[in-house]
């Protein structure tokens, strides 16, 4: 894969109806994006450790990035989503949706399944583009993370894995 890697995707941002060109371009300098990775994932140290390993990938539209994922091959047949996130702002429109239907489209000629991994508020999320709840890791946020982790007031304990086959 090319390091300098860029795809250009249309689409029609729901409030105006503005058709834009979106840019998702490969990273090869990930630790510039900490802001917004540290947004999906509260830990640094966490974040240093698969994206030492893993494929970055940005979703820019006028210029300006409002989306990053991360994903991290697990075997020849299986890839995970590790890291996601769209900026608050920008939330609810639609670029979670084209970043994971990038990473199925770009990586099903290689891999057979995708993983992702979220607390039990972002289950529904997945399931609106056909992940399906595969294995729960009991206490994965209580025993991974020095301080309890919040999500929509929630406190995050395991950590729920869903797959969608490509």
């Amino acid at each position: 894969m090319d390091k300098n890697l860029r795809y250009y995707q249309g689409r029609i941002d729901a409030d105006t109806m503005r058709y834009t060109i979106a840019q998702i371009e490969k990273i090869t300098e990930k630790r510039s994006y900490y802001p917004l990775l540290l947004d999906a994932d509260p830990s640094k140290e966490m974040v240093e450790k698969y994206l030492k390993k893993g494929k970055m990938f940005t979703f820019s539209e006028e210029g300006r990035v409002v989306g990053e994922v991360v994903v991290l091959p697990l075997s020849a047949t299986d890839i995970e989503i590790k890291n996601i996130a769209v900026l608050p702002e920008r939330q609810g429109q639609g670029f979670g949706r084209y970043m994971i239907e990038f990473v199925a489209r770009h990586y099903a000629d290689q891999f057979r399944n995708l993983y992702v991994g979220t607390a039990d508020s972002g289950i529904a999320f997945y399931q609106k583009f056909g992940f399906e709840v595969s294995h729960r890791v009991k206490n994965f946020f209580t025993d991974n993370y020095p301080e309890p982790i919040i999500d929509s007031g929630i406190q995050c304990i395991d950590m729920i894995y869903l797959l969608k086959k490509l």
